[in-house]
């Protein structure tokens, strides 16, 4: 990949932090909104059997795992965001990494967020969920969720095609092993060449002896 495809360190950081501050806030608006205007753990249907509002409070992972821990959520979201960040100002230059980079930053820092201020406190703050589609899981989620996941599935198809961080891409093993059995076929050939050419006679004439050379016995 040529220079002119990959960004520069400081655009790259610039690029994530944009995203990032964008989905925050996208993810506390909504949150917000729906603490204002929903009734608390009442269904709302806005779609029948494809999209509900059902506002609650989650002191745990998904599906409500882990409440009695809330603190380590919250040690993993703020390890997972400085991940980010280190990367973001020291390996990244792909465009398509800065973009999954940033919005996956900022749906960890929504939920981050939550853990910090909102009730009962720092560091065990209950994350908003507010959003039911009874078609696709029963779980409730929120905006930060929808984007870690679905950044987190854009995160493993990079790693499956091969781009790296800095823009590059992993060779493929077939093009390894038939450039390595290519080199290793023209290293060979050159041992074989010289063992045949110093086995060639250097004259194609025959034999003749020199005058009174004693000739050899008959067996």
């Amino acid at each position: 990949m040529t220079s002119r495809h990959r960004l520069h360190t400081a655009a790259a950081s610039t690029i994530v932090a944009i995203l990032a501050a964008i989905v925050l806030a996208a993810d506390q608006f909504t949150k917000n909104f729906a603490l204002e205007h929903l009734p608390y753990q009442e269904t709302v249907v806005v779609w029948d059997g494809v999209l509900e509002w059902y506002l609650t409070r989650n002191p745990g992972a998904a599906f409500s795992l882990g409440e009695g821990v809330t603190w380590i959520f919250t040690i993993v979201l703020a390890a997972a965001a400085v991940t980010i960040v280190v990367l973001a100002v020291s390996r990244v230059h792909s465009r398509l990494w800065t973009v999954a980079l940033g919005l996956l930053l900022g749906g960890i820092l929504g939920n981050l967020t939550d853990r910090l201020v909102r009730e009962p406190g720092f560091p065990v703050g209950h994350v908003i969920d507010f959003i039911h589609t009874p078609w696709m899981m029963p779980a409730i989620y929120n905006v930060a969720d929808i984007f870690i996941v679905s950044m987190m599935i854009s995160v493993a198809l990079l790693v499956v095609i091969g781009l790296r961080l800095d823009g590059t891409r992993e060779p493929k093993k077939g093009s390894e092993t038939s450039e390595g059995e290519s080199a290793s076929g023209e290293r060979a050939s050159a041992p074989d060449e010289a063992v045949e050419s110093e086995e060639s006679p250097r004259s194609t004439g025959p034999a003749q002896s020199e005058p009174g050379a004693p000739r050899g016995r008959d067996v």
